[in-house]
């Protein structure tokens, strides 16, 4: 198993990212670069693949709690605040959106 970073340059998520935005990434590599590491076991985009599956998606995970986080194998503290702070800052994202544009429909 290699790491990410072994991984040629235009295959590694990060790299992708700002090369050619985050939204050619798929979900499970957006979420490798939130969590940043594997484990010795597993790269963290078999690590981001399995906490995908295991909550049934991105929604799964955002509506998990913290001790359900914690029961997956390879996340702690430091990476459960870190998905928690990623779908608090897009929540916050959307809320502004809807605002604005709920704004512009009354005027």
């Amino acid at each position: 198993m290699k790491s990410v970073r072994e991984w040629p340059e235009f295959e590694r998520p990060r790299e992708r990212l700002l090369k050619e935005g985050a939204e050619s990434l798929s979900d499970a590599q957006l979420l490798a670069i939130i969590l940043r590491t594997g484990s010795n076991k597993k790269t963290v985009i078999d690590t981001a693949m399995e906490l995908i599956s295991r909550f049934g998606g991105l929604k799964g995970i955002e509506e998990a709690s913290t001790k359900e986080l914690k029961s997956f194998k390879g996340l702690g503290n430091a990476k459960i605040a870190q998905i928690k702070a990623a779908f608090e800052l897009g929540r916050r994202v959307l809320v502004i959106h809807f605002k604005n544009k709920f704004s512009i429909l009354l005027l």
